[in-house]
């Protein structure tokens, strides 16, 4: 593994696909067939399951674990101690195991610290999923989330600024002048 860190209390199982330029903090643990994509950063006491898929640039923070069935596009963020279920209906005497439910983050999405994600609610690229929200169900793109359970409150840009549309559905990132158009309740970026 060319150009990765690992710290020396991490266990990475023998097996691990581990792109380069990540590091892997204090007390992590990634299991042997676990995807990893090139530039994360996996913060302290993350746990990543078999056949997760975390794909480039992906920023993990302290006590997350990304159980099977979840996918993370490029570029996601996961806030500290953010939840991913994996079962619909979890009981300690019987074994689901071949019932994980998948789960993907877009590109770009954030899940704010302490959020809870249910399995199977796929969270749209860009998604501002806001700290401690419940997300049980679907999450468009560029979708600001909050509450429990998850209520939409706005729409955000791929910076992570608020958007503000006009009457005619059109609005510039603050931050970056990037153009977007909402249309069918769906947001579009023009200049992508």
């Amino acid at each position: 593994m060319k150009d990765v860190f690992i710290h020396s209390s991490a266990l990475v199982d023998e097996g691990c696909s581990i792109g380069a330029g990540t590091k892997v903090w204090h007390f992590c643990h990634l299991m042997s067939k676990a995807i990893v994509g090139e530039r994360c950063s996996f913060g302290q006491n993350v746990f990543i399951a078999n056949n997760v898929k975390v794909g480039n640039n992906v920023k993990v923070q302290n006590n997350v674990s990304i159980y099977e069935g979840v996918e993370l596009e490029d570029d996601v963020f996961l806030g500290p101690s953010m939840v991913f279920t994996n079962v619909i209906n979890p009981r300690s005497g019987v074994n689901r195991q071949g019932q994980y439910a998948v789960t993907r983050v877009g590109k770009g999405a954030t899940i704010g610290a302490n959020a809870t994600i249910v399995c199977g609610n796929d969270i749209g690229s860009y998604a501002f999923i806001g700290a401690g929200t419940v997300v049980t169900k679907e999450v468009k793109p560029f979708a600001l989330m909050v509450g429990n359970p998850a209520r939409q409150l706005g729409w955000m840009s791929a910076y992570g600024t608020r958007l503000e549309f006009d009457e005619n559905g059109d609005a510039t990132c603050s931050e970056s002048g990037e153009k977007y158009k909402l249309t069918e309740n769906r947001v579009l970026k023009l200049n992508a």
